[in-house]
């Protein structure tokens, strides 16, 4: 991070991190324990998420008001959510759930439909609260119902298509250069069961149709993206390797 500046103060009002302790509170006397755990395990990771990444999305000024307290020493020094308000953290539920919680959590679809619950739940929360504007706290609940709904299906996709890639992994090694792309990010241009087209956004192209297994298309919606490497093997695209399905 740059060097600390002067002339900037901290923002009044409650932190991330304060508010999010104040729902947990809320929340333990009215769960049973486990869900309870389940929810502080997804604020823990979102916390996580906004200490590593919330400063990406800042303005000028905020980032010279977070090199200073993430610069600092003792007690001056603060992380992400313990500087700014309950105002970043719909914002940033986007990165959260359509990457964080695909990309860098191993966990399984249990977790991140909770991922996608407790978000949502918390943005109600925040707006009867008052901490944010119900226009935000909508924009939070909707992304946190799709989650709920989209990640795991995004998770059981990323399987099947795994499962069915590892018989091409082999062939995709003798292929040459004009037969192959490289991994990327694929995005799902158009759907019918058992085919799918990706379009290669640096190419410009779409490759398809590319056979998959009709369970995958079930899962798979048009506009999300696959990680992946593709390979033309008798004139045919295919998968060759998937790293995961993002929802968008």
């Amino acid at each position: 991070m740059a060097a600390g500046r002067k002339g900037t103060s901290r923002p009044p009002g409650p932190t991330i991190d304060q508010v999010i302790e104040e729902f947990l509170a809320d929340q333990r006397g009215r769960l049973k324990r486990r869900t309870f755990t389940q929810h502080k395990d997804v604020l823990d990771l979102l916390r996580s998420h906004l200490n590593g990444y919330g400063y990406e999305g800042l303005s000028k000024a905020e980032s010279a008001l977070f090199d200073k307290y993430y610069d600092a020493e003792g007690e001056e020094h603060c992380e992400f959510c313990r500087l700014f308000g309950p105002d970043k953290i719909v914002e940033n539920l986007g990165g959260f759930l359509g990457y964080f919680m695909i990309r860098k959590v191993i966990a399984g679809a249990e977790l991140k439909r909770a991922a996608g619950t407790v978000t949502k739940k918390l943005s109600q929360w925040l707006v009867e609260k008052g901490y944010i504007s119900e226009e935000s706290a909508r924009e939070g609940s909707e992304r946190g119902g799709e989650a709920a709904r989209d990640l795991p299906k995004a998770d059981r996709a990323t399987e099947i298509l795994l499962e069915a890639a590892e018989k091409f992994a082999a062939a995709g090694k003798e292929l040459d250069d004009k037969d192959y792309r490289d991994f990327g990010q694929y995005t799902i241009a158009k759907l019918e069961p058992g085919k799918l087209w990706l379009k290669d956004p640096e190419r410009d192209e779409t490759l398809g149709p590319v056979p998959v297994p009709k369970e995958a298309t079930s899962l798979l919606e048009e506009g999300w993206e696959l990680s992946c490497a593709m390979g033309r093997i008798r004139g045919q695209w295919q998968i060759l390797e998937i790293a995961n399905v993002y929802p968008m």
